[in-house]
């Protein structure tokens, strides 16, 4: 059954994010995807491109979720080209990991412009339009970090943290608009995040796809009811054979 939604998709030009878009041009979905690279965006538009199915279909463009007059473009440009908006995945993501004492003003805001602020940004853009669409879907890819806190982890963990609660307070806001929120909180998922070496073992992690499955779950979820935060982790960890 086709979705056909209409949605932009941040930071989707790899891991969690491709894997999102992938699914939902499967599934029938016009989608729109950023990043911050050119060239990245192309060969994800290229790649994507042959899995769309049931009328789905990917656009690209360029735009860093810090910078708010491209955030807002890329919004109005999604409206644009597909007639309207309804769908938002807020995926885009960085970490800087260390002792808070090594962390620089750069990596602070780096993490927090990205992870936050820029969420800030594209939700605010679009709560508009999915009004004039009638209703929506905002969904926030955050983590267990937000909740699980770790040494090495200040920035990241503070910025999982209050983009868990900024996303239960948006769902408090437009609940009554026919726009859910909902706010997914992946653990480990292998997708070199963090940078692991040649020799790491990440098989038991999450993938990506585990992470798309769920998105598409939501937007199959039936209209009265709201899946407002979702916890997903490796079924075993790395320590079970």
């Amino acid at each position: 059954m086709s979705l056909a939604r209409h949605a932009i998709v941040t930071g989707g030009t790899r891991g969690i994010g491709f894997a999102i878009a992938k699914a939902m041009v499967a599934g029938g979905c016009r989608v729109m995807i950023t990043g911050r690279d050119k060239r990245r965006i192309t060969e994800a538009v290229s790649r994507l491109g042959s899995s769309a199915a049931n009328g789905g279909s990917i656009e690209g463009r360029v735009a860093d979720v810090r910078d708010r007059a491209a955030v807002e473009r890329a919004i109005a440009d999604a409206a644009a080209v597909f007639g309207s908006l309804d769908t938002l995945v807020n995926n885009a993501g960085v970490g800087a990991f260390g002792p808070v004492t090594d962390l620089s003003d750069a990596d602070w805001h780096s993490v927090l412009d990205t992870n936050l602020t820029g969420v800030f940004y594209a939700t605010r853009a679009a709560i508009p339009l999915m009004k004039q669409a009638g209703g929506g879907w905002i969904i926030n890819i955050a983590s267990l970090a937000g909740r699980n806190y770790f040494a090495g982890g200040s920035a990241y963990c503070a910025s999982k943290a209050a983009l868990v609660a900024f996303s239960e307070s948006v769902m408090l806001d437009v609940r009554n608009d026919n726009i859910r929120v909902s706010c997914i909180m992946p653990g480990s998922v292998a997708t070199g995040f963090n940078g692991p070496g040649p020799h790491d073992d990440e098989s038991w992690k999450l993938t990506g796809d585990d992470i798309a499955e769920v998105v598409m779950d939501l937007l199959r979820h039936p209209s009265r009811s709201l899946p407002s935060k979702v916890e997903i982790r490796p079924a075993k960890t790395r320590n079970v054979p």
